[in-house]
């Protein structure tokens, strides 16, 4: 096999491991990347209609690219809507998503019954990104219960714009925010918080 054929083959499967990503971001950035070597490979062999159709996928994937991209820390891009600790969508969601809550979050329990809970989603338009469940835990300490994000979701940043930008809990009157202990593979240190044992604390401006 020569290497022009490892090339033809690569784009290929490039592309179709491209379909297979649930993160809109990745899905586009590799399957924009299968289009340039598939150009490349059909323009080698003088098939034309491969690569004007590949050049035109291309174009699209930039133009989704760069919107995403310019998206992914704007400030109008989510909204958190809270809703009741029973509330009947919530539920759904969390029964939905309860295997990739576990995989992330081991041991996870909402008790929606229990004092001081409160429960967030995180949109962007009308589509469910994430949850937050938090338990006021006094003294102005907000304890996080949870903090999830879709897989579709992941390559952007709810969690900046819940943590450092929505103002949810300095609206709510917390002074300090204490993510779930135990949690894999945090993203809190990205965001400027500090460890304490298993946890991230956020000060509250």
């Amino acid at each position: 096999m020569g290497w022009l054929d490892l090339l033809g083959w690569a784009g290929s499967a490039l592309l179709i491991f491209s379909l297979m990503q649930a993160r809109v971001l990745r899905f586009r950035l590799l399957n924009l990347v299968a289009c340039l070597i598939l150009v490349a490979f059909n323009g080698l062999l003088g098939i034309w209609p491969m690569v004007a159709m590949n050049i035109a996928l291309v174009g699209i994937n930039l133009w989704f690219v760069r919107k995403l991209v310019s998206e992914r820390h704007s400030e109008v891009a989510f909204e958190v809507l809270e809703v009741g600790p029973f509330d009947e969508f919530l539920r759904h969601i969390l029964q939905v998503h309860a295997e990739d809550i576990q995989t992330f979050q081991p041991g996870f329990r909402w008790s929606p019954g229990a004092p001081g809970r409160s429960a967030y989603l995180v949109q962007r338009a009308d589509e469910t990104v994430g949850v937050v469940l938090v338990r006021d835990a006094g003294d102005g300490v907000a304890q996080v219960e949870l903090d999830y994000v879709t897989p579709r979701f992941r390559d952007f940043s709810p969690g900046e714009f819940v943590f450092r930008r929505s103002g949810l809990f300095r609206d709510r009157g917390f002074r300090t925010v204490v993510t779930p202990a135990g949690m894999v593979a945090p993203y809190y240190g990205r965001l400027g918080m500090r460890r304490e044992g298993e946890s991230y604390v956020l000060d509250v401006g």
